[in-house]
């Protein structure tokens, strides 16, 4: 059976975004912990794994867009993003979940002194990084209305969305190589390799829209 372009690139994106992490994780040489606790460490990694995937669905690659349809490729960024952005903003309350079954500290206790503990470069670096994914999610939400609303062009709100958004991507990355327990050198490698081909893919698109504004001739009768 012969597959078309378009399964092969799904196919290709759920190796890569998906199949990768989980062949990291596996091969890691970290004890194993609960099942719970496991299953939670899982679907983080995942969540993150898939929001860098989110600048592979950018107008800055061309190849999906020769394949998909702008709508289509809109859909699947929005249900990814959306889902994977709830999935780490709840990333504090999951990693205290446990405690609700484990003897000893109570689960709130466990989690006042997580997020108070400013001595922790880790610990700021993931306080940090959840306010701005939270910017990043209502300024997403509310776009249509903030462009309204402060009179900018929807291209302006691409440029301050995508500058959050790897913003986020390089604190997250900083943050799981500080304190992640999966994060290993291979995936440790895995991440900052995949978020710099992302932003560079977004930089040239960007480059280049800015380049096209500059350049773009002024009405007849008009002086610069």
């Amino acid at each position: 059976m012969k597959l078309s372009a378009k399964t092969v690139a799904i196919v290709i994106g759920c190796a890569v975004f998906i199949g990768l992490p989980l062949l990291f994780y596996g091969l890691g040489d970290v004890p194993r912990r609960s099942l719970l606790k496991e299953v939670l460490s899982v679907l983080t990694l995942l969540a993150f794994s898939l929001m860098l995937g989110q600048f592979y669905l950018a107008r800055s690659n061309e190849v999906v867009l020769e394949l998909f349809k702008p709508p289509e490729i809109q859909k699947v960024h929005k249900f990814i993003a959306y889902g994977a952005v709830i999935i780490i903003l709840l990333h504090p309350a999951l990693i205290v979940l446990p405690r609700f079954f484990e003897a000893g500290i109570k689960p709130w206790d466990a989690f006042v002194t997580m997020v108070t503990t400013f001595d922790s470069a880790g610990v700021l670096l993931g306080l940090v990084g959840w306010a701005l994914l939270l910017v990043v999610l209502l300024t997403s939400m509310f776009r249509m209305r903030l462009i309204k609303r402060f009179g900018i062009k929807y291209r302006t709100w691409r440029y301050v969305h995508g500058g959050l958004t790897v913003t986020f991507v390089v604190i997250g990355i900083w943050h799981s190589i500080d304190l992640g327990r999966h994060t290993d050198v291979a995936m440790a490698i895995y991440m900052i390799t995949l978020a710099a081909i992302g932003t560079l893919m977004l930089g040239q698109l960007y480059w280049a829209d800015m380049s096209k504004t500059v350049k773009k001739p002024l009405p007849k009768g008009e002086k610069s």
